[in-house]
């Protein structure tokens, strides 16, 4: 069973950045971040290969968002830049096992807490 610990998320004027972590408690495949508003479905925001090699974006934050992760501190991170009010959520980190970068949910098995990111307009 993996762990994930999210941290990062705070309060931010539009047009500001943020950088979320989340460090996981043992080695993983893919990892990502979703996002979550009240009352929407989560929706996928990135994910990164186990290499780093690969990664996906949503369209909305393609540009803006750069996802990286370090493996000798099983952490991955997510850089936010160019902030809108509409990229306000709760952040959730995700991790999987094998092989493929993964893009929905379902492909997720081990899941963060989430952390609030609130961008003021």
């Amino acid at each position: 069973q993996v762990q994930l610990v999210e941290s990062g998320g705070g309060l931010v004027q539009a047009g500001g950045s943020l950088r979320l972590s989340c460090a996981a408690s043992g080695r993983t495949g893919a990892m990502g971040w979703f996002r979550q508003t009240p009352g929407k479905e989560r929706e996928f925001v990135s994910s990164v290969s186990r290499s780093g090699g690969s990664t996906s974006y949503a369209d909305s934050v393609k540009g803006r968002f750069i996802i990286s992760r370090d493996n000798a501190k099983n952490t991955v991170y997510l850089q936010m830049n160019s902030l809108k009010a509409e990229d306000t959520a709760v952040y959730y980190c995700a991790a999987r096992s094998g092989l493929g970068l993964g893009e929905r949910q379902w492909e997720f098995p081990y899941w963060g807490q989430g952390t609030q990111v609130t961008v003021s307009s």
